[in-house]
């Protein structure tokens, strides 16, 4: 980097991507900064630089440079590879570290995880550090046991009925909990999963509260209006899927036509892209954030909001080309296309969008923010 840049970054003062240091900070502290960068989006130290951003440079840039290899190779787990240069501003010379964002997260030191949140290095909380893990697919979340629930929370009979209507496979009593272990119903200890609570529990929003959609209808364009009707939906998320359905269908208008002297319904928009787009939602939202999917119905628009970033190299492009199908929610997604509520690939919002696009000619967009996917659906209310 010049002079310059040096300069410029300086200015901008420390941030999520930035920050300074002087060399005689201890080496826990690097450690921390440089796995907090790589578990996050990667950043650059300046070593060199105070925290005000004053340049008094450093003694022995060399000296220093060995060390931080040391730092990064051995006391960082796994070992993080980092980008060195020395640079000199003001007469004096500093390093400009360069962290990439890393291929291995979570990265640990001293047993603790790391992030970087604002202008600050913190701990990770447990709900982070399952997310970093998720987003490596070193685990998957639907997976993990619920703590506190039993066999007690799980409807049998809805679980008899799915081997044997979905699987078509009668299982016998004594065998049950060995076929419930191998779905990732429950675990090994017989407690149910995530995703065993999500399809067969008794009350899944006791263990997850925010399990759920809300769902609401908007008679305006506007998010600031007043809702005239509003609805948490729980249950499991077969129960979901249907009842999230029948609300929409409350709102969506439907023309009828004279053919051969009986009356015909038309919907203004496609049902089976509606249920695709919602299925697909649930299918894919991170359930490690407390927060429900989001259903607003609008005047013009249908909104439906998926808590969470797309998972790991999945793209808003790659999903309108239907080249996309990486799993977030690996047991929820297998669970969902033995019901056959999906295909096995990964085409379901490409076609959902046809559908949309041949029914009222408009397109389908997409919006991704730091905490939530969004999908809208124009709506064609004058047709």
């Amino acid at each position: 980097m010049n002079e310059i840049d040096i300069l410029e970054l300086i200015k901008q003062g420390e941030g999520h991507h930035l920050e300074f240091k002087r060399e005689d900070e201890n080496n826990p502290d690097f450690a921390k900064t440089i796995a907090a960068f790589a578990n996050t989006d990667g950043g650059k130290i300046l070593i060199g630089v105070d925290d005000n951003g004053d340049i008094i440079g450093m003694s022995n840039p060399d000296k220093f440079m060995s060390r931080l290899d040391d730092i990064a190779y051995n006391k960082c787990n796994p070992p993080i590879t980092i980008l060195q240069e020395v640079c000199s501003i003001q007469n004096k010379e500093i390093i400009v570290v360069s962290i990439p964002k890393g291929i291995q997260r979570p990265y640990m030191t001293n047993g603790k995880f790391y992030i970087r949140s604002s202008n600050r290095v913190r701990e990770a909380s447990r709900e982070e550090i399952l997310r970093l893990f998720q987003r490596n697919e070193s685990l998957f979340y639907d997976e993990l046991p619920v703590a506190r629930a039993s066999l007690s929370d799980i409807e049998f009979h809805k679980v008899y009925n799915f081997f044997e209507n979905y699987i078509n496979f009668k299982v016998n009593e004594n065998d049950i909990n060995y076929y419930l272990q191998n779905f990732s119903i429950i675990n090994e200890e017989d407690i149910p999963t995530v995703a065993g609570l999500l399809f067969f529990g008794k009350n899944p929003q006791k263990y997850l509260k925010e399990a759920r959609i809300v769902c609401s209808y908007i008679p305006g364009n506007d998010i600031s209006l007043e809702p005239a009707d509003l609805k948490s939906i729980g249950g499991t998320i077969p129960d979901m899927i249907e009842d999230s359905e029948r609300f929409i269908n409350l709102y969506l208008i439907e023309r009828h036509k004279i053919k051969d002297f009986e009356p015909e319904l038309y919907p203004e928009l496609p049902l089976a892209a509606i249920r695709e787009l919602v299925i697909n939602a649930l299918a894919h939202r991170d359930y490690t954030i407390a927060a429900p999917v989001r259903i607003i119905i609008f005047l013009d628009r249908i909104e439906i909001h998926s808590p969470g970033t797309l998972p790991n190299t999945v793209t808003i492009d790659k999903i309108k080309v239907g080249g996309a199908h990486v799993l977030r929610n690996s047991t929820i997604y297998t669970l969902l296309y033995k019901f056959r509520f999906v295909t096995d690939l990964g085409s379901g919002i490409r076609r959902a969008c046809e559908l949309v696009k041949n029914k009222i000619n408009k397109e389908v967009d997409f919006k991704q923010t730091d905490s939530e996917f969004t999908v809208i659906v124009p709506r064609n209310i004058n047709q």
